[in-house]
């Protein structure tokens, strides 16, 4: 069980990376939205600052998955993002659920994995 676990925190890893890197770097065209998709992107992309801030927080995550230090950290931390990846191709754009599915279902994987470490967080002291 050890082995999936360090294999699906690198891919995890190595897909937040990738995907944090192709937006700062623009590595990849960004493909051309429609409807309710497009009108969700352009609300986030006015903002300014929701997608970088999002990206960095992948690309630190990421790499904490990739390395394997901070792992508990990094899993709290994603995990809302993940969250919003797995709504976003619910709702908005279904070409995308089975990545976004598979990044839901890791972060719930690794936190599961390392469940001792949040019960000083669950206490109600």
């Amino acid at each position: 069980m050890k082995i999936i676990t360090i294999i699906v925190r690198v891919l995890l890893g190595l897909l937040f990376v990738f995907a944090s890197a192709s937006y700062f770097f623009e590595l990849a065209p960004q493909p051309q939205l429609t409807g309710d998709m497009k009108t969700f992107n352009d609300g986030l992309d006015a903002s300014g600052y929701i997608m970088p801030t999002v990206k960095a927080i992948e690309l630190i995550c990421g790499i904490a998955f990739i390395v394997g230090r901070f792992i508990p950290l990094a899993t709290v931390v994603i995990f809302p993002i993940a969250v919003n990846i797995l709504g976003v191709h619910a709702f908005l754009a279904p070409e995308g659920l089975p990545i976004a599915t598979f990044v839901f279902a890791a972060t719930v994987f690794l936190a599961y994995k390392h469940k001792g470490h949040y019960n000083m967080l669950l206490q109600s002291k």
